[in-house]
């Protein structure tokens, strides 16, 4: 094979009752490491807060990747995309409290405000004219705004190349 381990179906119980797969694991340790640092975490940095290996870590985000949870880099273990996070630099940053985000798009940078709940700012340009554009953003969604957003890909064929799209 590839060198790296067999996925890990282990699971882990719940206080309900109900017990949590390792790639769910996985899944939420990547987006409490974006919350909480506004970047993309290493496999390292998954290993480390799962008391897990680092190839078990690169397997789950390969499994994730299959079910459209993460968009790897070419190397199989880099998150280029977590949706709405995005793991690189783009022109769409989002600002929550005191600490900066990347999203993927426009669309993703009002995800990342619903998904930490407290009011941000986004900021972005137009593609047309390059102007900065900046948007405040609540739990109650955006305030007026004369913004409008268009993708050139139908939503169902983003994950064939979600970069481009």
């Amino acid at each position: 094979m590839d060198g790296v381990s067999p996925p890990r179906r282990a699971v882990r119980p719940l206080p309900n009752g109900t017990t949590m797969d390792f790639a769910t694991r996985v899944k939420l340790a990547v987006y409490r490491h974006f919350a909480d640092h506004g970047t993309a975490p290493s496999p390292g940095d998954i290993a480390a807060s799962l008391g897990s290996s680092v190839a078990d870590v690169i397997v789950a985000y390969r499994d994730l990747r299959a079910s459209r949870v993460l968009w790897l880099e070419a190397n199989g273990e880099s998150i280029r995309m977590a949706p709405p996070f995005s793991g690189v630099p783009t022109q769409h940053r989002v600002r929550v409290g005191s600490r900066d985000y990347f999203a993927n798009c426009a669309w993703d940078a009002l995800g990342i405000v619903a998904a930490l709940r407290p009011p941000g700012t986004v900021y972005s340009r137009c593609e047309q004219t390059l102007e900065p554009l900046e948007l405040d953003v609540d739990i109650e969604g955006p305030g007026p705004s004369p913004w409008v957003f268009h993708s050139l890909v139908p939503a169902a064929k983003w994950w064939n190349d979600l970069v481009f799209t």
